[in-house]
Protein backbone atom coordinates (compact mmCIF):
# COMPACT_ATOMS: atom_id res chain seq x y z
CA UNK A 1 0.00 0.00 0.00
CA UNK A 2 1.30 3.38 -0.89
CA UNK A 3 -0.38 6.63 0.42
CA UNK A 4 -1.23 9.30 -2.29
CA UNK A 5 -1.20 13.08 -0.97
CA UNK A 6 -4.58 14.54 -1.84
CA UNK A 7 -4.87 17.50 0.15
CA UNK A 8 -3.10 19.59 2.87
CA UNK A 9 -4.53 22.31 5.07
CA UNK A 10 -2.96 24.67 7.42
CA UNK A 11 -4.82 26.32 10.73
CA UNK A 12 -3.95 28.20 13.78
CA UNK A 13 -5.39 28.38 17.11
CA UNK A 14 -4.90 30.74 19.76
CA UNK A 15 -5.49 29.97 23.89
CA UNK A 16 -5.89 33.91 24.65
CA UNK A 17 -5.56 32.94 28.55
CA UNK A 18 -3.75 30.02 30.28
CA UNK A 19 -1.22 28.99 27.47
CA UNK A 20 -3.36 25.66 27.37
CA UNK A 21 -1.29 24.30 24.18
CA UNK A 22 -3.91 21.26 23.57
CA UNK A 23 -6.73 24.12 23.24
CA UNK A 24 -4.62 26.29 21.38
CA UNK A 25 -3.68 23.01 18.79
CA UNK A 26 -7.78 21.57 18.43
CA UNK A 27 -8.21 25.02 17.75
CA UNK A 28 -5.55 24.86 15.16
CA UNK A 29 -7.03 21.59 13.26
CA UNK A 30 -10.72 22.88 13.59
CA UNK A 31 -9.63 25.89 11.88
CA UNK A 32 -7.44 24.02 9.30
CA UNK A 33 -10.59 21.83 8.25
CA UNK A 34 -12.51 24.59 7.90
CA UNK A 35 -11.80 24.96 4.74
CA UNK A 36 -12.12 22.18 3.06
CA UNK A 37 -15.16 19.60 1.90
CA UNK A 38 -13.69 16.79 0.82
CA UNK A 39 -16.42 15.06 -1.01
CA UNK A 40 -13.83 13.85 -4.08
CA UNK A 41 -13.26 10.97 -2.03
CA UNK A 42 -16.54 9.15 -3.46
CA UNK A 43 -15.51 9.79 -6.61
CA UNK A 44 -12.76 7.52 -6.15
CA UNK A 45 -14.43 5.05 -4.89
CA UNK A 46 -13.57 5.62 -1.50
CA UNK A 47 -15.46 7.02 2.21
CA UNK A 48 -14.40 9.33 4.73
CA UNK A 49 -13.29 6.39 6.93
CA UNK A 50 -10.63 5.37 4.09
CA UNK A 51 -8.72 8.25 4.75
CA UNK A 52 -5.16 8.87 6.12
CA UNK A 53 -5.23 11.66 8.81
CA UNK A 54 -1.67 12.79 9.78
CA UNK A 55 -1.63 15.98 11.89
CA UNK A 56 2.05 17.82 12.73
CA UNK A 57 1.32 20.78 15.52
CA UNK A 58 3.73 23.31 16.03
CA UNK A 59 3.32 24.98 20.11
CA UNK A 60 6.18 26.12 22.34
CA UNK A 61 5.54 23.51 24.61
CA UNK A 62 4.98 20.57 22.50
CA UNK A 63 5.09 17.91 25.18
CA UNK A 64 2.03 19.82 27.03
CA UNK A 65 -0.01 18.60 23.95
CA UNK A 66 -2.83 16.23 24.56
CA UNK A 67 -2.41 14.61 21.18
CA UNK A 68 -5.52 12.07 21.64
CA UNK A 69 -8.09 15.34 22.39
CA UNK A 70 -6.35 16.59 19.23
CA UNK A 71 -7.20 13.60 17.24
CA UNK A 72 -10.86 13.99 18.29
CA UNK A 73 -11.00 17.19 16.63
CA UNK A 74 -11.09 15.26 13.04
CA UNK A 75 -14.48 13.37 12.71
CA UNK A 76 -12.99 10.98 10.25
CA UNK A 77 -9.67 8.79 8.87
CA UNK A 78 -7.42 7.07 10.29
CA UNK A 79 -5.68 9.85 12.37
CA UNK A 80 -2.04 10.63 13.79
CA UNK A 81 -0.78 13.91 15.83
CA UNK A 82 2.24 14.64 16.32
CA UNK A 83 3.38 17.88 18.20
CA UNK A 84 6.93 19.52 17.13
CA UNK A 85 8.22 23.10 19.01
CA UNK A 86 6.92 25.72 16.95
CA UNK A 87 4.15 28.30 17.31
CA UNK A 88 4.48 31.44 19.66
CA UNK A 89 4.23 32.00 23.28
CA UNK A 90 3.58 35.76 24.51
CA UNK A 91 3.81 36.33 28.11
CA UNK A 92 1.46 38.97 29.60
CA UNK A 93 2.60 42.11 30.96
CA UNK A 94 2.80 41.82 34.92
CA UNK A 95 0.77 38.72 35.34
CA UNK A 96 1.84 34.71 34.66
CA UNK A 97 -0.83 34.41 31.94
CA UNK A 98 -0.37 34.84 28.61
CA UNK A 99 -0.91 33.89 24.80
CA UNK A 100 -0.27 30.40 23.49
CA UNK A 101 -0.70 30.33 19.39
CA UNK A 102 -0.83 26.26 17.95
CA UNK A 103 -0.31 26.38 13.89
CA UNK A 104 -1.58 22.49 12.19
CA UNK A 105 -0.44 21.21 9.37
CA UNK A 106 -3.35 18.82 8.49
CA UNK A 107 -2.55 16.19 5.36
CA UNK A 108 -5.17 13.85 4.19
CA UNK A 109 -3.88 10.74 2.09
CA UNK A 110 -5.56 7.86 0.71
CA UNK A 111 -4.50 4.48 -0.02
CA UNK A 112 -3.62 4.34 -4.44
CA UNK A 113 -5.00 0.44 -4.19
CA UNK A 114 -1.27 -0.85 -5.34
Amino acid sequence: MARVRCITEMGMGVDVHGRDATKAAKRAVSDAIRHSSLGFVRMLGKTPHDMFVDVTIGVPNPEAVDTTAVAKELPYGTVTVKAVKGGLDIPAEGSTDGITIANAAVIVSLDDGK
